[in-house]
């Protein structure tokens, strides 16, 4: 070994949706239709997370480390997403979490959050 450990995550983007895999087997999973809500945190300083949502609260949270263009190229097809408001929250990002985009017509309600 060369001092380089393995990822504890990687993610693999589609055309059907994202996924995220954890060292330990799991895997966040969500496919580009069912996403209603994205949002934008920043992780203690050490990286920015994207935080995709379905209409049940389950998710899939991306960093921006193991992002590249493909990713951002299909967020910009999610219905009415801003991406000037996207890259203002990725460059304010904090500790709270900023919604960016919601479904403009999202199929339920996600428990405990309100649709302007």
């Amino acid at each position: 070994m060369h001092g380089n450990s393995a990822p504890d995550s990687y993610v693999y983007v589609t055309e059907e949706g994202v996924a995220r895999h954890y060292a330990d087997g799991s895997v966040e999973a969500l496919a580009w239709e069912d996403v209603v809500e994205v949002r934008v945190v920043g992780e203690a300083g050490v990286d920015v997370l994207y935080i995709l949502l379905d209409c049940g609260g389950q998710g899939c949270v991306v960093p921006k480390s193991a992002t590249d263009a493909t990713f951002l190229t299909r967020l910009r097809y999610l219905p009415d997403f801003d991406l000037d408001r996207f890259g203002a929250a990725v460059e304010a990002a904090g500790e709270d979490y900023v919604v960016v985009w919601r479904s403009p017509e999202p199929p339920s309600s996600l428990p405990g959050f309100e649709y302007d």
